[in-house]
């Protein structure tokens, strides 16, 4: 084998694991390709021709060279594949398209647009329900309007209990949550063309629940989401910040995010570090799942009723070994009932103005005690 072509595997497989992919267009610079090209396979032996444009027909991405897809393992052929083709309309309910201009990455899912939006008629999650013929404690199964292709999509029921929220339920309960997250997110790990697994909810309609019953969701990627994988190469860990501390319990700590674009931020992680979900022991998802429901309480109190929330889990990709699992809470409201919008100064620069001092909010979470169940 040639040294350049060694050299340009060699620089291939470290893009698919030390961040390139965080930068999209990186990869492509390491493959020799332009980032907006597409090119169609010729049958006959002749050059593929490149297409460009976006109007919906079906074009797909000339991965011909498998000899270099199974150098770089078949998750990275079959993600270079998939995201550079444009679908025709019902072909698969994922588009996947990157901006040339900032290298964002933009999965285009016609399909979700007919999905179910606050159904006034019976809940599809509830007891009897489309998606609960039996009873249930807690309980998952695959999105029928999934975001990606291939099994990636699965919604997790929290109770059966329709008026429950995550913040009601006891530590017990939400321990089995917890348990059900670690377990379904190992069985998508163990997936050959999965990179990371995101556990999260949307909890209210101010940020985007379509239904009102309490659930959660799993989406599993089969490459590593731009933000994790910053946060992963910055080294991130907890905060040892006391003046954005919240709480600590049995090896878990709570602070303030120093630096968020949402007026609430709060992120929660053992003290030591660990991967993922199913790396912690008994006692240490008792102890998560008590300062999750410990934190929620304290905005619950803060705002004088639970606050519209967004939760997700950061846990370790495939092909890593230095991330930190860790709980991110975020909320929109910067008072009682009144949104903070993210709005066009923000949105055009990528440079956001919080109206919450982060220091002064971690005081006033501080002060206010959850209350003992």
């Amino acid at each position: 084998m040639q040294r350049d072509e060694r050299e340009r595997r060699k620089d291939i497989e470290s893009a698919m694991f030390d961040g390139a992919l965080e930068r999209p267009s990186k990869l492509f610079e390491v493959l020799g390709r332009d980032p907006t090209e597409r090119t169609t396979p010729m049958h006959d032996g002749g050059k593929a021709v490149p297409q460009v444009n976006d109007d919906g027909e079906s074009v797909v991405a000339d991965v011909s060279n498998r000899r270099m897809g199974r150098v770089i393992g078949h998750r990275c052929a079959r993600y270079l594949e998939k995201r550079t083709m444009t679908h025709s309309s019902g072909a698969t309910p994922s588009n996947p398209r990157f901006d040339p201009s900032t290298g964002a990455l933009v999965h285009v899912v016609g399909s979700r647009q007919n999905r179910p939006n606050l159904p006034s008629a019976e809940c599809p999650f509830c007891v009897g329900g489309l998606e609960a013929p039996e009873p249930y404690s807690t309980r998952w199964f695959a999105n029928r309007w999934p975001s990606m292709p291939d099994d990636r999509c699965e919604v997790i029921l929290y109770s059966d209990d329709h008026s429950a929220r995550f913040v009601t339920l006891g530590v017990d309960h939400l321990r089995s949550i917890i348990d059900l997250w670690a377990e379904r997110s190992t069985v998508h790990y163990d997936r050959s063309d999965t990179s990371s697994v995101l556990i999260f909810e949307n909890s209210g309609r101010d940020v985007g629940a379509t239904i009102d019953h309490p659930h959660g969701q799993l989406y599993s990627f089969d490459h590593v989401p731009q933000r994790t994988a910053r946060r992963i190469e910055s080294g991130w860990k907890p905060s040892t910040n006391q003046s954005l501390l919240v709480g600590e319990h049995a090896g878990f700590v709570t602070c303030v995010s120093g630096a968020s674009p949402f007026p609430v931020a709060l992120e929660i992680a053992p003290l030591d570090r660990v991967g993922r979900l199913a790396d912690l022991t008994d006692d240490a998802r008792h102890a998560l799942a008590h300062s999750m429901r410990d934190a929620l309480e304290r905005l619950t109190t803060y705002f004088g009723e639970t606050p519209p929330y967004m939760l997700w889990v950061n846990q370790r990709p495939n092909g890593s070994s230095d991330a930190w699992l860790n709980v991110e809470i975020v909320s929109p409201w910067r008072a009682p009932g009144v949104m903070r919008y993210i709005a066009a100064a923000e949105v055009s620069t990528g440079e956001y103005f919080n109206p919450l001092v982060p220091e002064q909010l971690a005081q006033a979470l501080r002060e206010r005690l959850a209350s003992p169940r």
